[in-house]
């Protein structure tokens, strides 16, 4: 898919470092078929997540779960993800597999996303063949229901880190804008397909009938469409080795250039050495002059030197976690709980009824029209992303952050005080905003906060002063993205207990209102942007 899409030969890229050696070479640019196949993973994921959205909470219900237990699910994954992710992703810009940095970690969670998924769709009915006593069954099912819902969320909110390090490693300035606008418009489209899917009722259909039930239909497409989807990414965009390019640029540059001081080599993000898919000589240099394999490793990113990491981590990087966290909180407070405000809120039914009562019947209908109000939010996404590159010429990123919270505040503030079917259906167009919102601007932010690095760096290096350390990609992509599980774990602790205190699962999405409304002062005032 276009012949730009492949490597340059490593004599290309060293001449290329002799003239630019601080990381600011630009690689060829890539051809849309190839950030389309990138962006696929986004579409698998967001397919998957859509079915968790719309399926897990009835899931978790059906099989009984105690109300007791039901944050616990919700607060498992995200403290895992959280504590692991900046880790992992400081692990991957030091990966020396054969097949790149990235690749790796992506296919591992991607296993483990399907694994998940067969275990919290499927639990129930694994259960039900293997025991016939009551007791047992409920406990196992419960147990192995919990299990998958926790890998699935813990794999895929883990997975967003290593796709962006990916697309940054292996694309140029102007291609990580197009590969984060094509990101957002297939999660958009994924989204819509995977909620569509949930809104049909399988059970009345041959294709439900055969499988079982439509928790067993929907894992078909789901496994179906996450396969596909990362065999596609996965061969979209070659990753040079490090290993490979380090021993091969490694003699070339190092008679030709002094090698960088190592003071601040270790410090927030300083760890990569490789640019825009290539390594960077002279960090090779100084780590083969200086550093055996041994004191390299022990110099890798562990928990204690991640949370000094993340004190230490420059203010406006800092600001935009924090307006990512907000609004994450906001956007999952009112996405995990949806289809269950439709079914027990807009449509008045019971999901503790018996499964053959009218009570139960009703929530069932709630929750396929959530699914649906669901579908519009992807589509919406999609249609926003599509028109996001037109109004950040009029608006700029600020104006993208500031509309995208402010609409989602308005929108759940007025469908959690005046629950219609109707209008509710209607204003879940904001949701959309939203989505694309978290999915884009944020990166774009980094993007140019890395860029505004890159050229401070050659600005010092041609005037002879002392040259930065070039920051870790990896690990600043992991750190923004495990905002997300950070704000799970708020979620997943407070809501519970809001819904118990006020009685109703209708505060979830008036405290979605008011996060959002929180995060568009914040995103006016504290997040930088760059000019």
């Amino acid at each position: 898919m276009g012949g730009n899409s492949g490597q340059p030969g490593v004599d290309t890229a060293a001449s290329l470092a002799e003239e630019c050696p601080f990381g600011c070479v630009e690689l060829p640019r890539r051809s849309t078929g190839r950030l389309i196949m990138h962006s696929m993973a986004m579409f698998g994921r967001e397919f998957c997540y859509a079915v968790e959205a719309a399926y897990v909470t009835p899931v978790l219900l059906s099989v009984g779960l105690p109300r007791s237990l039901y944050s616990m699910v919700w607060l498992l994954s995200p403290v895992l993800g959280f504590l692991l992710q900046p880790v992992v992703g400081s692990a991957s810009d030091y990966c020396r597999a054969g097949w790149g940095r990235r690749r790796p970690y992506i296919l591992t969670l991607g296993v483990m996303m399907l694994l998940g998924m067969a275990l919290y769709l499927n639990g129930d009915a694994i259960v039900s063949a293997l025991t016939a006593d009551p007791r047992r069954k409920l406990i196992w099912a419960i147990t192995i229901t919990m299990i998958g819902v926790v890998l699935f969320d813990f794999a895929a909110d883990f997975i967003d880190g290593p796709i962006k390090a990916y697309l940054f490693d292996v694309c140029s300035h102007q291609d990580k804008e197009r590969g984060l606008h094509y990101h957002a418009l297939f999660t958009g489209f994924g989204g819509a397909l995977g909620y569509l899917l949930g809104a049909i009722d399988w059970a009345h259909l041959k294709l439900g009938r055969v499988l079982g039930t439509e928790f067993q239909v929907m894992f078909f497409f789901s496994a179906l469409v996450l396969i596909l989807c990362f065999i596609i990414h996965l061969c979209s965009i070659p990753e040079a080795p490090l290993r490979d390019a380090a021993k091969d640029s490694l003699p070339q540059q190092a008679s030709q250039h002094p090698p960088l001081s190592s003071d601040r080599m270790y410090e927030y993000g300083s760890i990569e050495k490789v640019k825009n898919g290539y390594v960077n000589p002279e960090l090779v240099t100084q780590g083969g002059k200086n550093k055996n394999p041994a004191e390299q490793t022990q110099r890798r990113m562990t928990i204690k030197s991640l949370l000094r990491a993340l004190v230490s981590m420059p203010p406006h990087y800092r600001c935009l976690c924090i307006s990512h966290l907000i609004g994450w909180t906001a956007f999952l407070s009112n996405m995990l709980f949806f289809t269950d405000f439709m079914g027990q809120i807009v449509y008045h039914g019971n999901p503790y009824s018996a499964h053959n009562s009218t009570e139960f019947l009703v929530y069932e209908r709630g929750v396929e029209v959530g699914c649906w109000g669901l579908c519009v939010n992807a589509l919406f996404s999609s249609l926003y992303s599509y028109f996001q590159k037109a109004l950040v010429s009029f608006i700029g990123l600020k104006g993208l952050y500031f509309t995208g919270y402010l609409l989602f505040g308005l929108g759940t503030g007025l469908i959690g005080l005046f629950p219609n079917v109707h209008s509710t259906l209607v204003l879940c167009a904001s949701f959309g905003v939203m989505s694309s919102t978290l999915y884009t601007v944020p990166f774009n932010l980094m993007a140019e906060y890395h860029r505004e690095e890159q050229e401070e760096q050659k600005k010092q290096a041609q005037g002879g002063g002392p040259a930065g350390s070039g920051r870790g990609q990896g690990l600043d992509c992991a750190t923004l993205t495990c905002m997300v599980q950070l704000a799970q774990v708020l979620v997943g602790g407070g809501l519970g207990f809001l819904v118990s205190l006020a009685g109703s699962v209708a505060v979830v999405v008036l405290t979605a209102s008011l996060a959002a409304l929180i995060g568009c002062c914040f995103v006016a005032v504290f997040v930088r942007y760059v000019d």
